[in-house]
């Protein structure tokens, strides 16, 4: 894996690539994005090409005006803590972060920095901003927490698989503390759908198989993997092929898992957050304070099937949720 990438041009680790050029007497303006991805990820580079499409927008000149600088860390924790460190000694005009691990890893680091965040579930009960109206500090961003979310993965699971009647719902406590406020809408809708839901912290890849081999030991099973950086990078084919091989139908929070062979994703659309900061960052480069601009919400969801899974897993897609996929994988 490729530990570090500049977007513009090449340069040493701490210093920024020379090849940006502003008019004369113009700044080129600085921008750090931590991302949670591999840097090879596909989902990722839509993620980014989603934040330079929203900056050209705003008339920023890759190259000229503007100069972005970003790190890859995988979900790795450690990764993740040293990346923040670098890329705070850049010393940018504006740091992005994608995901809760790497706002808090920046958050660290600097506190005098714009941050913009994109993808952080619950910001204000997680203390990385005062309020969503009022964010303080030097934080702000874009959430892609919606409390519906939770009862309707867990919804269409049993719709696309009616004999499901146990649902484990897996997370790792250290990159998604927000986890119950995914599973309480899971368990309050859980007795009008006939399921049980059982709430399982993961830390390891061992500890995912230990989860879904026991899952999978009685027939009525199914699998929820919710919003966790821990899951979307390096874990995310690992835990499609052993859904796959113990016949678990599961429903993620990622199209990048259906994309990979995953069965069903509904979430929020994470381009259209990436997208939506490049207005953040366009403010905060012309003058704003993030404390003055206020957490956004989510708006855009998106559900996406693939046939091809459901057809190995013997499972037939009802045709009201087909028509109101937003992608289906044939």
């Amino acid at each position: 894996m490729k530990r570090r990438e500049f977007i513009v041009g090449l340069g040493g680790v701490a210093a920024w690539p020379l090849v940006a050029r502003a008019q004369q007497g113009e700044r080129v303006r600085r921008v750090g994005v931590l991302m949670t991805l591999l840097d090879d990820d596909p989902g990722g580079r839509a993620e980014m090409a989603a934040l330079r499409q929203g900056l050209a927008e705003h008339g920023w000149i890759e190259g000229g005006t503007i100069n972005i600088a970003v790190r890859w860390s995988s979900g790795n924790i450690e990764l993740i803590e040293g990346l923040a460190k670098e890329l705070v000694e850049l010393k940018p005009d504006v740091l992005l972060s994608r995901s809760t691990p790497t706002t808090a890893a920046l958050k660290a680091e600097s506190g005098s920095i714009p941050i913009v965040f994109v993808n952080v579930a619950e910001p204000a009960e997680q203390g990385v901003v005062q309020s969503l109206a009022r964010p303080g500090g030097n934080i702000t961003g874009f959430t892609n927490f919606e409390a519906s979310v939770g009862s309707k993965m867990l919804q269409l699971l049993k719709e696309i698989d009616p004999r499901i009647v146990r649902v484990v719902v897996i997370y790792n406590p250290q990159t998604a503390p927000y986890a119950r406020s995914y599973v309480r809408p899971m368990e309050a809708a859980a007795g009008s759908l006939g399921v049980e839901t059982i709430a399982m912290p993961v830390q390891s890849d061992s500890d995912i198989e230990a989860v879904l081999t026991e899952s999978a030991r009685q027939p009525g099973g199914g699998l929820v993997v919710i919003p966790d950086s821990f899951f979307t990078g390096a874990r995310r084919d690992l835990i499609i092929a052993l859904a796959e091989r113990m016949h678990l139908p599961a429903v993620y929070s990622s199209p990048y898992f259906t994309r990979s062979g995953g069965l069903l994703v509904y979430a929020v659309d994470a381009r259209d957050l990436m997208h939506r900061a490049a207005a953040y960052v366009d403010r905060i480069l012309r003058g704003a304070k993030p404390a003055d601009l206020p957490v956004q919400q989510p708006v855009k969801f998106e559900m996406v099937i693939n046939l091809k899974t459901a057809k190995a897993l013997g499972l037939t897609i009802p045709p009201n949720l087909l028509a109101l996929a937003d992608e289906v994988i044939e």
